[in-house]
């Protein structure tokens, strides 16, 4: 994978900067595209999302970069606005909700997408649906067994290599669940950390968000098989730290060590 593939960064980090100054930031950091959250408080809200999403990817022209995909709402204003504005995919995950069983979630949720698939053909946009750990369709298998009935065109998935190695299965044999519905690429990591004392009578864990070669998701072996398999698609390097004074140093170093190993 000489550098082909899009590489964005998720911009959930630079919440209070102007879109300006994100794109600035995203292009001197090598950059070709952002996700942009689409969220209360961020730079594009959801109220305002027909407006303003068309503004922003505007503004990121003049430093040449592109908004690859949002993270936002599932919802008939955010694809009309990603179809305006060029954004092809709305990133999110599948909750289940508190109370709710794990069967029953997947049956609301693909009764949610049903409902939204015309306006994604319409308008040429793309649910991604990422794994995530806790309570959410976790891994690979999870995510082929909610979305596999659409075509990706519509509703695909989003594989988060992080996610996948705190909860899943073997990349390989991920990315052999995923490869047909396959939209995007995530990759941050994390390490478990035990928060109480070794003497504690049951132990507690907790994640912490870590840099690219230092957390359980094996990065060198992941871009090793997105090569073999001749991956196209956008890969997006999520800035997501616990260290959050060290953002801007880890996500360099990341975005540095991402491509040593596609070099």
């Amino acid at each position: 994978m000489a550098i082909e593939n899009v590489l964005t960064v998720f911009t959930k980090p630079w919440k209070t900067q102007s879109i300006e100054e994100v794109g600035e930031l995203a292009s001197n950091l090598g950059f070709d595209g952002i996700e942009l959250p689409v969220r209360p408080g961020f730079q594009v809200e959801p109220e305002n999302v027909g407006r303003d999403l068309p503004l922003a990817a505007k503004a990121l022209e003049a430093y040449g970069v592109k908004i690859v995909s949002v993270a936002g709402p599932v919802d008939e204003p955010t694809v009309v606005a990603c179809g305006k504005a060029g954004v092809p995919i709305i990133r999110t995950m599948a909750r289940v909700m508190a109370g709710e069983s794990y069967t029953e979630a997947e049956a609301r949720i693909q009764s949610e997408y049903d409902a939204i698939v015309p306006a994604c053909e319409t308008h040429g946009v793309t649910i991604g649906v990422q794994n995530h750990l806790g309570r959410f369709v976790a891994n690979a298998v999870g995510l082929r067994h909610l979305i596999g009935k659409y075509d990706p065109r519509h509703v695909a998935a989003v594989w988060d290599a992080a996610h996948e190695a705190v909860n899943g299965s073997e990349p390989d044999l991920a990315l052999d669940v995923v490869w047909p519905m396959l939209c995007m690429v995530n990759l941050k990591n994390a390490i478990w950390r035990q928060v109480n004392g070794p003497e504690a009578e049951v132990a507690e864990w907790k994640l912490h968000w870590t840099d690219g070669p230092h957390g359980l998701a094996d990065w060198p072996r992941v871009v090793a098989l997105l090569q073999e398999r001749g991956y196209k698609g956008p890969i997006c390097l999520t800035a997501e730290y616990s260290d959050e004074n060290a953002v801007e140093r880890l996500i360099a170093s990341d975005m540095a060590f991402f491509r040593s190993l596609t070099a």
